[in-house]
């Protein structure tokens, strides 16, 4: 599967941004698809994820400000993120998650910088 993230810039604290990430390619079985972080120096760390039945998960330090969503018929998941904060800033990466024949299978996307700052 390939990964084609967008959306990403720069955002004063306080806005807003959505990020897109479409995918392409073989989609079975893929079971969830998320947004992960990573801002310098430090490890990149997971925003949100969706599975495919719909179910979300978040990181604490999003909830309620991040939303993440997927259009099925478009193979794309997207992630609003709203009321941005300078921790928030990162470069974001898109996450296939597959299982097959019981092991664990990791396709990202290239990063799209989110930058929040005045």
């Amino acid at each position: 599967v390939q990964l084609q993230a967008s959306g990403g810039g720069l955002v004063q604290p306080g806005g807003s941004l959505r990020l897109s990430c479409a995918a392409s390619g073989n989609m079975f079985n893929i079971v969830d698809m998320g947004w992960y972080r990573q801002a310098p120096g430090k490890q990149r760390d997971l925003v949100a994820i969706i599975t495919t039945s719909g179910t979300t998960n978040y990181a604490d330090s999003v909830k309620g400000r991040f939303t993440i969503s997927r259009d099925n018929a478009k193979n794309t998941v997207y992630l609003q993120m709203n009321s941005l904060k300078p921790e928030d800033m990162a470069v974001y990466y898109c996450n296939a998650h597959r299982i097959l024949f019981g092991r664990n299978y990791d396709q990202w996307g290239q990063g799209t910088q989110v930058t929040v700052s005045s």
